[in-house]
This record gives C-alpha cells, structure tokens and sequence, in this order.
C-alpha cells in the first residue's frame, strides 16, 4: 500500500531530514491507489488498479536549489535522493525568486476523505460499467465510458519545523452516449470525494437522453443567441477566470485584472448577482487546507456582488509588493439561484441551450476572450420548449462579457471539484458552424 498515515508519513520524513546538511531542506511526500474502469462499443475494454508513492527532497545553499525524487525508502535511499538535491543545488545558478521555507503553521482539518470511496472494489466498478452499457443498450444507444476512483495523501516538512498532512478520496465519471445511427450525442460527467453521492444509472440516463434527443440535429444560422449554459459548459470559460486573479500577472500589465498602472482591484467587473469565492471546508467540494508551499488555505472572495475583492499574491509577490499573502484558490464556488434546468428552459422565449464546450483555446487574454465549440447536445429553444437539435457552433466569447449579460442563475452543480450554477446568458456569440456530432 503507498497509503501512509500521518505518523507514519512524519516518521519517514523526519529520517531524510536528518541526512539533510543544506541551509534548507523541503520534503513533500505522496502516495495514491486508484483504480478504474473503462468501456466503449459497449463492452468493458480495460480495468486496472495503480499503487504509486514518492518522495521529492528540495535542498537550498543561499538561493541556490536542487530537487530529487525518489519512490525508494529505505535508509540508503533517503539517503541518496538527499545527497543529490544537495548536489544539484550547488551546480544551480541563484534563483532571484527564491523565499526560504516557512516555519510551522496552524492548518483546519480537511473534509475531503471519505472511507467508503477509499474502499471501492472492481466489483463496484463492474457495477457501474454494467449499468451503464444495459441502459445504454435498451435505448439502442452506445455506450463509451471511464470511471477512476482514489484515496491518495500529501505530506509536506521542511528543516523550520513545518509539518503537513492531509488525505483525500475522489470518484471521477464520464461517459458519452451516440446515438447507433451516428447522428446524436451526449455526455455526462460527475466527480465526487464521496461515492455514496454518486448514482451510476442517473448519470448515464442522462447522457442518453441527450443522445437519442440529439439525432439528425438541424443547421441554424450562426449568431448572438440568449443561452442557457449547463454548469460543464459554464466552467470551461469561468476556469479562465479562475486564472486571471493573479495579482503578479495584473500588476505586470498582462492579464483581465490589469488596469493602467494598477489593477482592478475593488472595481465593479461583472453584473452585481455574480459572487465568486473559494474555500476548502465546503462539504460540498472539499480539498486540502494547506498548499505546497504549507500556507494555509481558508475561505476567500475573489468577487463579491460583482466587484472584485481580491487577488492571489504568491509569496515571493506579497513580500516583493509588501502585500498580504493571499494563496490562490483551491477550488471555485459562484453561488447560483433557484431554477432548475427546466424552469430556465421555459422562461425562454428563443435560444441554445449548451451541454458542453471543448477545445477552449485563448484569443485575447486582455479581455479573456476564448474561442471553442460546443459539443454532446445542442438544442434550439422556442416558446419554452426544446423544439429540436441544432448543429453544433463555434463560439467567440468572455467569461466578463458573459457575466455582464447574465440574466439569471439556476441551481448549482459540482463540476470538476468546483460548484457552477446553471446560467441564462443573452448576447452569446456563436460564429459558424462545425459538422462534428
């Protein structure tokens, strides 16, 4: 088992620390079991386990820095992976950047470990796999899917007395349903660090849905169309957000955030309703409270009532700045309204709505302006009603833009170990049309 606990984790680190002989020494140890399952053509094609652990030993002389990496520990090994950082770091050149380790911190108790997940078996897997291919079946629909389940932990020690530990569990889901005359769609994802949330045959229902609702999708005209954007497709524009409140990129002049010789910090970016912020105690998406430099996590604002509140200064640019240390996000939570899917759909008088969007590339990140398409079930929307499939489009758009043509916020949904809210969006700009399913 690569699973250490936390005494376990402290009592390995402390003896590489020992051989250290460098003016700072880091330790971050991890170790992870997973296991999955695949299927396609519905029929499972793959299932494995993996067991991995290592140990990285980082070790300074001034600001000059050496890593090794090591998944041997027995004391000639520990040995060896501290010798080489040691060796490495002197044949490096200084690094202008270099921050010295922190000293001993005071960390919440993460949430993010659940046993049950630690203990699926690949009878569950199985389970899952079957549920979905026979339901897939039924509807003369195929079935492609993967399902990957881990328990995993990270340790982090430095030689100024810092100790950190934390253990998580994960479940992640996908499938995508087409339809057997190759003319529909859908897909679905889930993730969670409890499995007992997790529902196979609802989830798989869904896709298929989408698939066989999909099929022989019509051509409209490319254009600005009110969208209702389910929260996948949402969060493949709001993660450019997310990477824009860099506080460094801002006050370098190359980002959204940047304004003059400033920032925009404290300015009213988006509509008032959009409040973003991050934080690792939320049951619903839990993650660790410590990041790898050891700096605690905890709740945060990054935009409240459409004003931004604050940017992530990494160490080296909050001491450079003079500025408060503000870690970025662990994860992303915009809170969302009361709608469901439906509702929104039939407050509706024309529009798309959007299951996903893939192949999301940067067009201008001055103004976050990303281009992709959309893909695995596209609708045209009338009178509050799906009326039927449309092809799929091109898009060229903002998550500001966007977010400032928000005309309302549905119920939240965990994405990607983030929470999305459904969203309405007017003015969404698509700009031609693909062929791909």
């Amino acid at each position: 088992m690569a699973i250490y606990t936390r005494e376990e984790a402290r009592q390995l680190m402390e003896k590489a620390l020992a051989f250290s002989k460098a003016d700072n020494c880091v330790i971050n140890l991890s170790g992870s079991e997973s296991g999955n399952i695949r299927y396609a053509r519905n029929t499972v094609s793959t299932s494995g386990h993996r067991s991995n652990q290592s140990m990285v030993v980082e070790s300074s002389f001034g600001k000059k820095s050496g890593t090794a990496t090591i998944d041997e520990f027995d004391d000639a090994s520990l040995e060896k992976v501290v010798r080489r950082s040691e060796e490495l770091a002197q044949l490096s050149p200084e690094n202008p950047e270099f921050m010295e380790p922190l000293g001993p911190q005071q960390y919440d108790e993460s949430k993010s470990y659940v046993e049950a997940t630690a203990n699926i078996s690949p009878e569950d897997r199985a389970k899952v796999a079957g549920t979905s291919i026979e339901a897939a079946a039924a509807k003369d629909v195929t079935a492609a899917g993967f399902l990957n389940d881990s328990e995993g932990f990270s340790a982090l020690m430095n030689s100024k007395g810092l100790f950190a530990y934390s253990q998580n569990t994960n479940i992640d889901f996908t499938v995508t349903m087409r339809s057997n005359d190759g003319t529909g769609s859908g897909w679905v994802s889930r993730d969670f660090n409890d499995v007992n949330k997790f529902d196979a045959a609802e989830a798989s229902k869904v896709a298929i849905d989408k698939a066989v609702m999909s099929r022989n999708a019509r051509a409209i005209e490319p254009g600005k169309y009110t969208v209702i954007l389910e929260p996948a497709a949402a969060d493949g524009l709001l993660s450019g957000l997310g990477r824009a409140v860099s506080a460094r990129t801002a006050d370098e002049g190359r980002s959204f955030m940047s304004k003059g010789d400033g920032t925009k910090l404290g300015e009213k970016v988006v509509d008032e309703r959009v409040t973003i912020y991050s934080d690792p105690l939320d049951p619903r998406v839990p993650t660790a409270t410590w990041n790898s430099e050891g700096t605690p996590l905890k709740k945060t604002m990054w935009i409240e009532d459409g004003v931004v509140k604050n940017l992530a200064y990494s160490r080296f640019w909050a001491d450079k700045k003079g500025a408060e240390l503000v870690p970025f996000p662990s994860n992303f939570i915009m809170e969302g309204g009361n709608a469901t899917r439906d509702e929104l759909i039939k407050s509706t008088k024309r529009g798309i709505l959007v299951t996903r969007l893939w192949y999301i590339r940067s067009v201008d990140p001055q103004t976050l302006l990303y281009t992709g398409l959309t893909r695995d079930g596209t609708f045209y929307i009338e009178d509050g009603e799906i009326k039927y499939p449309v092809k799929n489009f091109r898009f060229n758009e903002s998550p500001i833009i966007m977010l400032n043509n928000l005309e309302e916020l549905g119920e939240q949904v965990r994405i990607d170990g983030s929470l999305i809210p459904y969203m309405k969006i007017r003015d969404f700009t698509f700009t031609s049309l693909s062929d791909a399913v």
